[in-house]
């Protein structure tokens, strides 16, 4: 069956917005499941493909309202995904903290404290491997 363009358009899609080197390790440890595998396709296709390519929000505001929804809704594994995003995109930091400590006020202090201790360890790995825009 040939590769539908939504299926073109999410897989470069999903690179750029994770980046290579993550994208390949994700592939490899969390994909390599034929279960997962099927998700991969169907997230590639539907949300990155279909949803990050939309006209009307740029790359970075649909990636800072990923990293809220997580935080709100406790998605944890997500959370550590669209940070990352969000950081390819632009938004620094000191932002993104800012960000998440007032939704302290809204979603509760226990949401934001997890968020924060992923932050913490997604941004350390992020400057580990260079990409700390």
């Amino acid at each position: 069956m040939a590769e539908s363009e939504n299926m073109k358009q999410g897989r470069a899609m999903r690179t750029q917005l994770i980046g290579p080197k993550a994208v390949e390790r994700m592939n490899a440890d969390v994909y390599a499941d034929p279960v997962m595998d099927k998700f991969r396709d169907y997230a590639v296709e539907a949300v990155f493909g279909m949803l990050w390519t939309r006209p009307g929000l740029d790359l970075k505001t649909r990636a800072l309202i990923c990293v809220v929804s997580d935080t709100a809704t406790h998605a944890w594994p997500e959370l550590e995904i669209h940070m990352r995003m969000a950081r390819r995109q632009g938004w620094s930091e000191d932002e993104l903290t800012e960000i998440l400590l007032h939704m302290g006020g809204y979603v509760g202090l226990p949401s934001v404290r997890e968020a924060l201790v992923i932050a913490k360890k997604l941004f350390a790995e992020m400057r580990a491997e260079g990409e700390d825009k």
